[in-house]
C-alpha cells in the first residue's frame, strides 16, 4: 500500500472532526431531554482501538468531553478486550469512570470494519432525572443520588438488555424520556460509525493506525511547542466560593515546566457532606480546558493535546472526592476551577486571561405536582423541568465580558418556550440584569433576572443550584466585582442558594443571576462605550455617573436619544 501523504492525513483528521460533529448533531435531533436538545449539554468523540481520543465534536461541554477522554479506557478494562464484539453497545453513569455524576449517561460503541475492531465512538448526555433525591445537593452519599449503572452491555451483539431497561424504568421519574435518551445516545454512535466507515472506504484504510499516529504525534508536539515558548515559573491561585453550608476554598499551584504544565490542588477544602463534591476526572477536565484556552486554544482536543497538562489533587479534597461521596452538583465547584487557574496564570502570563465570571451555571430544577392545599386542576400531571441559565462572563483584557453566557461550560441558555412546553411551569420574567457586570476599562458581562412559577392549581419544589451569593466574581487589574446571586419568594422571603425548597401554590421564585467582573480601571473606559451601555440599558444612569464619571447633561442627552430608538453618536 503506498504511503499516505501529510496532506491526505490532514484531510482525514478534518473529516474525523466533522464525523463526530455529525454524531453530536444526531444526538441533539433525537434526544428527549431539553438539556440536550436546547442547551447542548452533551459530548461526542471518536477513539482509536486502544481507547485514545482522536477527535471531539465542536458541539458539547468540556466537562463532558475532557472527562470522557479518560472514560473509554475504563470501558475496555471493565468489559474486557476478549468480550468486545460487533453489534455491542456499552453504558454507564458511574461518576468516577464517566463524567462526574449519576445524571450523565455515557454510551460507548466499538466500531468494526471488515470484521476487525478499528475504533470506539463515545457520547455523553445529561439526563433530567435518574431517580433518588433528584438533581440537587441534598444527598449525603452517592447512594441517595439515584440509580447507578455500572459499566455493562446495553446491547450484546445486537440484542438489547431488556432486564436493564426494566430496572431503569422502575427507578426513575421520567422513564420514557430517559430510555429515549439512551437510544438516542446509541443511535448517534451508530451515525458516527457509518461516517467513519465511509471515510475508511474512500481512503482505502484497513485500520486507523496511521491517522491515529499522525493526529497524536502532531498534537502532542504542537502543544509542547506552545508550552516551551512560555516563561518558566510557578504561581499560586485561590478563590473562595459559597459552598453548601460553609465557604469552600479552592487553591492551586501552577508550574510551567519545559515538558508540561503541572497543576497541584493541595490546600483545597475537604469533601463536603452534601452533593457538591467533584471526582478528580471532572477537576482534570476543567483544569485542562482552562489551560488549553489560555495556552493552546487552536490545537484540536484529543488525548495527546491534553497529555502535557498534568493534574494532581489529594484524595478527600473537594476536587478529588472518592466513592461514595455525594457528587450530584459537581459542576458548581468544577465550573469554578478555570477562574482559580486564571488567578495563578495571571501572575505568570499577565494580560492574557479574563476576570472572574459567574462560573457555575445558574441551573434549577422544579418538581411540579397538583396543589396539596386545595382542589386539584382538571387532568392533573406531574413533571420534572430542568432549565439551564447563565450569569455573565468576566471581562477580557481587550473586550467586555459576554452577557448571560456560560463560561466555562459552554452550554446554551434554554429558551422559555422550550422550558414551558415540558410541564405546568410559567417563566414570568427572563431578561438581562442592568448594572450586574463589574465596572472597568472593560465591563463584566451581565447576569439575568428570572421569575418562575406554576400553573393555577399546582405547587412545586425547586432545586436551587446557585453560587456567587456570598462571594461574587472578583475584578482583575483594577476592575470591579460582579453583582452577586439573589433568590427569594415573590413576597420577599429569602431562599437558599442550594437545596430543595418548597414553593406553595400561587407563589413565584424571584432570582437574579450574577454578573461577570470588570477588567482594568473604570476611569480608563472610553466615554462612547459608557454611553452605548447606558443607551442599551446595560448600565443605569446612576452607574454611568458614579462609576464612569458621565456628566448629568450627557446622561440626559443619551437617554433622550435612546428613547427615540437611536444609539448615541460615536465621538
Amino acid at each position: 500500500m503506498p504511503e499516505i501523504s501529510k496532506v491526505a492525513h490532514q484531510v482525514m483528521w478534518n473529516r474525523l472532526i466533522s464525523v463526530v460533529e455529525e454524531q453530536a448533531q444526531a444526538l441533539i435531533r433525537t434526544s428527549f431531554s431539553t438539556s440536550v436538545r436546547e442547551a447542548g449539554d452533551l459530548s461526542a468523540g471518536v477513539y482509536n482501538e486502544k481507547g485514545e481520543m482522536l477527535a471531539q465534536a465542536v458541539t458539547g461541554t468540556p466537562g463532558h468531553v475532557n472527562a470522557m477522554a479518560d472514560a473509554v479506557a475504563h470501558f475496555i478494562r471493565r468489559i474486557g478486550r476478549d468480550n468486545i464484539a460487533e453489534g455491542d453497545v456499552y453504558i454507564t453513569n458511574n461518576p468516577w469512570e464517566g463524567t462526574g455524576h449519576l445524571h450523565d449517561i455515557t454510551v460507548v460503541t466499538p466500531s468494526f470494519h471488515n470484521g476487525h475492531h478499528v475504533s470506539f465512538f463515545a457520547c455523553t448526555a445529561h439526563i433530567v432525572d435518574i431517580g433518588g433525591r433528584g438533581f440537587g445537593a441534598d444527598a449525603n452519599s452517592v447512594y441517595e443520588e439515584g440509580l447507578h449503572i455500572p459499566i455493562m452491555k446495553f446491547v450484546d451483539r445486537g440484542t438489547v438488555n431488556e432486564t436493564l431497561v426494566t430496572i431503569i424504568r422502575g427507578n426513575v421519574r421520567e422513564p420514557d424520556q430517559l430510555v429515549g435518551d439512551i437510544y438516542a445516545l446509541a443511535t448517534c454512535n451508530e451515525i458516527g460509525h457509518r461516517r467513519l466507515i465511509d471515510m475508511m472506504v474512500e481512503f482505502k484504510l484497513a485500520d486507523l493506525a496511521g491517522i491515529s499516529d499522525f493526529i497524536l504525534t502532531n498534537s502532542r508536539q504542537a502543544t509542547l511547542d506552545k508550552i516551551a515558548a512560555l516563561p518558566r515559573g510557578a504561581a499560586d491561585g485561590h478563590m473562595r466560593i459559597d459552598g453548601y453550608s460553609r465557604p469552600i476554598d479552592l487553591k492551586v499551584k501552577i508550574s510551567i515546566e519545559p515538558d508540561g504544565v503541572l497543576c497541584d490542588w493541595t490546600g483545597t477544602s475537604g469533601v463536603d457532606k452534601n452533593g457538591i463534591n467533584v471526582p478528580l476526572v471532572y477537576t482534570k477536565a476543567y483544569t485542562c480546558y482552562a489551560l488549553k484556552c489560555a495556552i493552546a486554544p487552536e490545537i484540536p482536543n484529543n488525548a495527546a493535546s491534553l497529555e502535557p497538562f498534568r493534574i494532581t489533587a489529594p484524595e478527600h479534597t473537594i476536587v478529588n472526592a472518592v466513592w461514595p461521596a455525594p457528587v450530584a452538583l459537581r459542576h458548581i465547584i468544577g465550573h469554578m476551577v478555570p477562574d482559580t487557574i486564571y488567578d495563578a496564570l495571571d501572575k505568570l502570563l499577565p494580560g492574557l486571561v479574563p476576570a472572574e465570571g459567574a462560573g457555575s451555571l445558574c441551573n434549577f430544577q422544579v418538581s411540579l405536582r397538583p396543589r396539596s392545599d386545595g382542589p386539584w386542576p382538571a387532568d392533573p400531571v406531574r413533571a420534572e423541568v430542568l432549565t439551564f441559565n447563565s450569569g455573565g462572563s468576566g471581562a477580557r483584557p481587550a473586550l467586555d465580558g459576554m452577557n448571560a453566557t456560560a463560561f466555562p461550560s459552554g452550554v446554551m441558555t434554554m429558551p422559555v418556550e422550550a422550558t414551558e412546553q415540558v410541564g405546568p411551569v410559567i417563566v414570568w420574567r427572563k431578561e438581562l440584569r442592568p448594572d450586574s457586570g463589574g465596572k472597568g476599562q472593560h465591563r463584566g458581562g451581565l447576569g439575568q433576572h428570572m421569575e418562575v412559577g406554576a400553573w393555577e392549581g399546582y405547587e412545586f419544589d425547586i432545586q436551587a443550584m446557585f453560587d456567587r451569593v456570598h462571594h461574587p466574581a472578583r475584578g482583575r487589574r483594577g476592575g470591579g466585582g460582579g453583582a452577586p446571586t439573589t433568590i427569594a419568594l415573590d413576597d420577599g422571603t429569602a431562599m437558599k442558594g442550594k437545596g430543595k425548597q418548597f414553593v406553595p401554590h400561587g407563589r413565584k421564585v424571584v432570582m437574579a443571576f450574577p454578573g461577570g467582573a470588570g477588567y482594568g480601571a473604570a476611569a480608563n473606559r472610553a466615554a462612547n462605550r459608557v454611553e452605548r451601555d447606558l443607551a442599551l440599558g446595560y448600565v443605569s444612569a446612576e452607574a454611568a455617573r458614579t462609576d464612569y464619571g458621565l456628566s448629568e447633561d450627557r446622561v440626559a442627552e443619551v437617554l433622550a436619544t435612546s428613547r427615540r430608538g437611536e444609539l448615541p453618536r460615536q465621538r
